[in-house]
């Protein structure tokens, strides 16, 4: 049982996260609470790009806690995240019908092992718009707190 557990933890630590799903760029954080001990809590910007969906970026931001937990990697995150998806570019309308919805294009840790922020993109036909959902979930039990963006696609 215990060779279980260590091969495992040896996994989960051994495949690079990049491999994983979209990675994202920090564009800028802000300090909300102020520690003692280690960096302060703060909410931080991000970009990252639809991997299969050439023109959309999305920018979330979410709350990254400090403290010396947080400097050692061991804190937990809080469940509470939001989301702006856009047009930054040409978007190829003929190959959006092909896409596998729901798909989860960005998955980021928030907490040591059990939990991870996520963001799925769904595709609705009948509108034709992209709808990206951001949310926490955890091994035992998720956060039912989440975000949505919407990108209009075709005809302006």
């Amino acid at each position: 049982m215990r060779r279980a557990w260590l091969a495992l933890l040896l996994v989960l630590f051994a495949v690079p996260a990049p491999l994983l799903s979209a990675s994202a760029e920090e564009i800028g954080s802000v300090g909300y609470r102020f520690k003692w001990l280690g960096p302060n809590d703060k909410i931080v910007v991000q970009a990252f790009d639809d991997p299969e969906v050439p023109g959309v970026t999305c920018y979330m931001s979410h709350a990254r806690t400090g403290g010396i937990k947080g400097a050692i990697g061991l804190a937990e995150d809080p469940g509470e995240a939001s989301i702006a998806c856009r047009q930054v570019g040409p978007i190829d309308a003929s190959k959006l019908g092909k896409l596998r919805s729901p798909h989860e294009v960005f998955s980021e840790r928030a907490s040591f092992i059990f939990k991870s922020t996520q963001v799925t993109r769904f595709w609705d036909a009948k509108r034709k718009a992209l709808v990206y959902l951001v949310y926490t979930d955890r091994i035992i039990e998720g956060s039912p707190r989440n975000s949505i963006s919407v990108v209009p696609v075709g005809e302006r």
